[in-house]
């Protein structure tokens, strides 16, 4: 079914075939299955033998629009879509956790599966919660897996507090005076005044941010009006780029930092400047209570030496943020290990030879079923 999915891959909130796969799975089981939220979002309700509280558990289902380049037989059959970030891996993780939680119900409360479309840049989580998702079907906690191939087979991390960045994104515009490259001096050239900003922004992590706290200033791409004459001064520049940070203060001073260098060296330049600045997913902050109970369920199961607890964070982004500022609960990385289902050497995720390595799967459902299990036990 794995392999299934990644050979069908699709984009965030076109999740329909994946849905239908999802939905008929689950009522297969015997689970109340629910569809409609975010379009192509599933959630199904497992009770338990007793009643009780609530525990939900997420999987993203959306492919990344890139291309493939592995020539396995499960390979994308979608040119342009793939599964590049083992979305395929944790939906059948779910579902396989789903189905053994129907069967068993050896919990109180309920368990609330949510299969969840668009993660990668639609905030897909976001869309379900202003739906209702919560009010709809109400957790006392949630939970979320994501594959790490930085980590061997068989380790789990997770750890309190920020795990993954805020992610916005900006647009810078100079706009000087073009003219004849050869008679600079009766131009106002925004490339020069462009280069400048570039460099400048460069301070701002180093000279406005604390030493010990993290945050990125990237410019992604730059375009000019000109592209192509070598002899031409353009109009103007266009730059667009990331900026990255983990908490509120620190989101608000780059958005800041970032305008007042961008109009303050284009100014010096002689240039104008336009710019505006997009606020993109949160930073992902796991709740403590939560996730040193995820730890310590996660050592249960692999043993104490496998689980981390205090790893680097990291500058990646994830919409399941959206869900930890409604509700406590924990982000949780489960370790992928060098080799893919094939045999495959490392990648990373979002490497065109990615594939999500199959043997976790296991691992992967036990621990989302345990998380149930254990923190919803009989009476």
């Amino acid at each position: 079914m794995r392999r299934d999915l990644h050979a069908h891959p699709e984009l965030g909130f076109d999740e329909h075939r994946t849905s239908e796969i999802v939905a008929g799975f689950l009522g297969e089981n015997g689970i109340e299955v629910h569809r409609g939220l975010a379009g192509t979002g599933v959630v199904g309700v497992i009770q338990g033998a007793q009643p009780g509280a609530s525990i939900g558990l997420r999987a993203d289902m959306d492919c990344l629009p890139m291309f493939e380049a592995n020539d396995f037989a499960h390979r994308s059959i979608h040119p342009g879509l793939m599964h590049g970030c083992g979305h395929d891996g944790h939906t059948v993780m779910l579902m396989a956790a789903a189905r053994y939680l129907a069967q068993t119900r050896r919990f109180s409360g309920k368990a609330v599966v949510i299969f969840q479309p668009a993660e990668e840049g639609g905030g897909g989580a976001r869309v379900m919660i202003e739906q209702g998702l919560f009010k709809q079907f109400p957790v006392d906690s949630v939970y979320a897996l994501h594959n790490n191939p930085d980590y061997p087979a068989g380790v789990i991390a997770v750890q309190p507090g920020p795990v993954e960045a805020a992610a916005d994104s900006f647009e810078i515009v100079v706009t000087g005076h073009g003219g004849h490259a050869a008679i600079p001096h009766a131009a106002i050239d925004p490339v020069l005044a462009a280069s400048h900003i570039i460099v400048a922004l460069q301070s701002i992590i180093s000279r406005n941010l604390h030493p010990l706290e993290s945050g990125v200033v990237t410019v992604a791409s730059l375009q000019t009006s000109q592209l192509t004459a070598n002899n031409v001064i353009p109009a103007h520049v266009k730059m667009i780029g990331t900026a990255r940070s983990f908490t509120s203060a620190n989101r608000d001073l780059l958005e800041k930092r970032i305008g007042e260098i961008a109009h303050g060296v284009a100014t010096a330049f002689g240039a104008a400047v336009t710019y505006d600045y997009q606020r993109g997913y949160p930073a992902t902050v796991n709740h403590p209570e939560q996730a040193l109970f995820a730890a310590g369920v996660a050592k249960s199961l692999v043993g104490e030496a496998n689980v981390r607890c205090n790893e680097p964070l990291t500058m990646g982004a994830e919409d399941f943020s959206y869900m930890l500022q409604e509700r406590p609960g924990a982000y949780i990385y489960l370790g992928q290990g060098g080799s893919t289902s094939e045999g495959v050497g490392h990648c990373q995720l979002h490497n065109d030879r990615y594939d999500f390595n199959d043997s976790i799967i296991p691992l992967g459902a036990g621990l989302l079923a345990s998380l149930v299990e254990q923190g919803l036990p009989l009476r």
